[in-house]
């Protein structure tokens, strides 16, 4: 029999990822990329996402995917179904909160 107990990692945990979209519901047009970084940038982003009361999802896949595309270009198509998912919930929050809904969306 061996024992399955596990080591210690040796290596550090990956830095968080934190990539911020824009996107002009009337101008139309896919979603660009102003804001991305790693680590400590990353953390920035999120606090100043936060403050701003900007809605915040965490999908590493999807972080990863974008923060290889440039600051100021629009995302990839293979990014435009999930990122299609998170801005349909988004504005259907931000509908509900207009409207004084505030219920689920």
């Amino acid at each position: 029999m061996t024992d399955r107990r596990s080591a210690p990692s040796t290596t550090p945990p990956a830095p968080a990822i934190a990539v911020a979209l824009h996107h002009d519901r009337a101008a139309g047009g896919a979603p660009t990329i102003v804001a991305s970084g790693r680590g400590a940038v990353a953390e920035r982003i999120l606090e100043i996402a936060f403050a701003s009361g900007v809605k915040v999802r965490e999908d590493a896949d999807l972080a990863a995917l974008l923060e290889t595309v440039e600051l100021g270009a629009a995302i990839p198509l293979e990014a435009f179904a999930a990122v299609a998912e998170v801005l349909a919930y988004l504005y259907r929050a931000n509908d509900a909160m207009a409207s004084g809904g505030g219920g689920r969306t």
